[in-house]
């Protein structure tokens, strides 16, 4: 690609056609982070929330130094919560352990439960393990995805300690949660979540077994390689 290509894309961004701004958009996936930047910085001020979403996106997959502030700013006073649940996302993509403490505000601040969600998911994401406190509050909401957001986060950041307050969802009715359960218990080697995940084999629902078998698989892997668990 050509300096004249980004220019063009520019004008493009520029455009009323919503489809020729998204096309802009996913052409700059052509171009380095730090190149496209200034036209992802522009895509966030759009009238349209597809397009900052996909801008917010573009922020956390592929980062410069501004990335970080960027999204941190929009998750703290963007007014459209979508955008403000995007970024929370992104900035689980980032990896980027300054985003503990904003990811954290937002999961108790947030007056929207999308956002919430995001944020314990990135929370996971992080592999921070100052995060115990928070992901088992959120295993307490009552949104069922944000408990599923919190099983899984409590899993990805291997938090041993953890393994009995997740356990009391073994018997939930919504298979999403046992198989995110199943899930979570893979990374977490202790005869508490081998016990367990031999009654979740069992499951009736296909998903859930399957989930339960891997993830036992997984945790005999871990097991006889410790270095790769």
């Amino acid at each position: 690609m050509t300096a004249s290509s980004l220019k063009e894309l520019k004008i493009q961004l520029d455009s009323d056609s919503l489809r020729d701004r998204k096309l802009a958009l996913l052409a700059l996936r052509n171009f380095s982070p730090k190149k496209a930047m200034p036209l992802l910085k522009k895509a966030l001020q759009d009238r349209n929330q597809q397009v900052r979403s996909m801008a917010i996106f573009a922020l956390g997959v592929k980062p410069t130094e501004e990335s970080f502030s960027l999204l941190v700013n929009l998750l703290e006073t963007d007014p459209d919560y979508g955008i403000r649940a995007d970024s929370a996302g992104a900035l689980g993509y980032l990896r980027d352990l300054r985003a503990f403490e904003p990811l954290v505000r937002a999961f108790y601040e947030d007056p929207d439960w999308l956002v919430r969600f995001s944020a314990a998911v990135s929370l996971g994401n992080l592999r921070d393990q100052r995060a115990h406190d928070v992901l088992l509050q959120a295993l307490d909401s009552a949104e069922v995805l944000i408990q599923q957001a919190a099983i899984a986060a409590l899993g990805e950041i291997k938090d041993l300690s953890a393994v009995s307050d997740i356990l009391r969802f073994a018997g939930s009715e919504d298979w999403l949660v046992r198989q995110r359960l199943a899930e979570a218990l893979g990374h977490l080697p202790c005869s508490k979540s081998q016990s367990a995940l031999k009654y979740l084999a069992k499951d009736p629902h296909p998903n859930v077994a399957q989930a339960a078998a891997l993830a036992l698989d997984n945790l005999s892997f871990s097991q006889i390689n410790p270095q790769n668990a």
